[in-house]
């Protein structure tokens, strides 16, 4: 089984890449308070137009080149 994971695009601005945000939350081990951490992935688009802000669910692959991984499944 693959990861799956679910992010928000924040920059398209690379031919069939685009940046995805991926935001977790984490809880602090002593004082118990919430916080948010995220992370960038570069993910691999086949065809079709994703915008910034749009939420897409990526799932990891073999590697396409340096920092690609993942690719976008499909848009929410």
């Amino acid at each position: 089984m693959k990861k799956r994971l679910l992010g928000k695009i924040i920059s398209n601005k690379m031919q069939k890449t685009v940046v995805v945000r991926v935001e977790r939350i984490r809880e602090h081990p002593k004082y118990k308070k919430r916080y948010r951490l995220h992370k960038n992935y570069k993910a691999h688009v086949h065809e079709g137009e994703y915008q910034i802000g749009d939420k897409v669910v990526i799932e990891e692959c073999r590697p396409i080149s340096k920092e690609k991984r993942w690719r976008v499944i499909k848009k929410l």
